[in-house]
């Protein structure tokens, strides 16, 4: 078969990061072309899609293009900056290590 809607619901949920990569690659190919719903909680896996709506609570908060939700810095914007942020890590320089020791 090869249907004209395609629902996917948390198809990468459960993965290590690698084979989401291989899943997503593979869904770019399966979505081309047709109408596709994908609910998922891990953002990468919507990220390239046309249209992404938010929902929260049950109800749709916000509604764009990953780059326009980006933009808009609401609650789309924050769960993927939590989701891919990098830990903070502070830089040592001789100061920052001076400083320690005088503690």
């Amino acid at each position: 078969r090869n249907p004209a809607i395609l629902i996917l619901d948390e198809a990468t949920s459960s993965i290590d990061p690698y084979t989401d990569l291989l899943i997503r690659k593979a869904m770019k190919v399966l979505l081309k072309d047709r109408t596709s719903i994908i609910i998922a909680h891990r953002l990468s896996t919507v990220r390239d899609a046309d249209r992404i709506l938010v929902i929260d609570d049950g109800r749709i908060v916000e509604e764009g293009s990953h780059k326009e939700l980006i933009k808009k810095g609401g609650l789309y914007s924050h769960l993927y900056e939590m989701q891919f942020k990098e830990p903070e890590t502070e830089a040592l320089t001789v100061s920052t290590i001076a400083k320690k020791d005088e503690r």
